[in-house]
């Protein structure tokens, strides 16, 4: 019969349920309680079991709608079995990105102290299917987040004067699949000598993820003869990340020329079977006679 112990019961009963539906508790959701029935300890001492029920209601509902978002640009759980997906999954031909991987030791390119695992929990927890960008091709997006979690540096510089001696050329293909061809780039130990890391490549502002839908890795993967095993989490990924670009706009850069060529060769040679365009293609040289990549 006392009615602040009541009140007490009550409050403490939503609290619980609250809690109960693992989600945070809703301070705002308390204070509306108290406010809508500050008319007397009486009315508080009133609610019974059905109000908490409805207030548990509002809870999880109201949770539920603020974490709708969050869930969607990170992961969900299957209806069967609870096992998590993901929006977005390192492809192990970008795994040479990554400096927990064998394969990094000889890649030149933007390489990641940050762990694969790591990095797909930050870009999945960014993901937001309204910023997929197009590449060049229907299969081919891209998405540009701020570098403000790795120390990627820069690996392409405009050529000056200053610096085109270092440039070089060399035959190369990026795996033992690919056709190999002729590519120029800055020789990163002639721009160093004498100089600090800090000096020549500042850090990436900007990382640009590039993603194949996992219907066209498939088909590269079988045209190449490759038969990699994927756990289900990454089968069930709508995108695969196979290359990521540290710089400095947050726009694309144009596909080198060369890797154009090779594209247009065909699955069976290393590239995406996607015909040349000569228009993207003279946008590319405009951009690519100017700069190198620096290996």
């Amino acid at each position: 019969n006392n009615p602040i112990k009541a009140m007490r019961h009550s409050l403490h009963a939503i609290l619980y349920a609250s809690l109960s539906s693992s989600r945070a508790f809703s301070s705002p959701l308390l204070s509306s309680f108290i406010i809508n029935n500050k008319n007397s300890p009486a009315t508080l001492a009133r609610v019974g079991s059905s109000s908490i029920r409805h207030h548990r209601h509002n809870i999880i509902r109201s949770s539920s709608s603020s974490s709708s978002h969050h869930l969607k640009m990170t992961s969900s759980a299957d209806d069967d079995g609870g096992s998590a997906t993901k929006n977005l999954v390192v492809d192990p031909f970008c795994f040479r990105q990554f400096s927990e991987k064998e394969s990094s030791k000889g890649y030149a390119g933007a390489v990641f102290n940050i762990s694969i695992e790591q990095f797909e929990e930050i870009v999945n927890s960014r993901y937001d299917v309204s910023n997929l960008q197009p590449g060049y091709a229907p299969f081919c997006k891209h998405i540009f987040l701020a570098n403000d979690f790795t120390d990627a540096r820069l690996n392409v510089l405009p050529i000056t004067s200053e610096n085109e001696h270092t440039l070089r050329t060399k035959y190369e293909a990026r795996n033992e699949r690919e056709l190999p061809v002729l590519t120029r780039y800055f020789d990163k130990e002639l721009l160093l000598e004498g100089k600090e890391e800090s000096e020549v490549f500042p850090v990436a502002k900007y990382l640009d993820l590039i993603l194949y839908s996992r219907e066209q890795i498939e088909k590269e993967n079988a045209a190449m003869g490759e038969a990699k095993e994927y756990g289900e989490v990454e089968k069930k990924a709508p995108w695969g990340i196979v290359s990521i670009k540290a710089q400095d706009v947050d726009h694309e850069h144009p596909m080198t020329p060369i890797t154009a060529m090779r594209n247009a060769l065909g699955k069976d040679q290393g590239g995406s079977g996607v015909e040349l365009v000569r228009e993207s293609y003279m946008e590319a040289y405009e951009y690519w006679k100017d700069h190198a990549n620096v290996l």
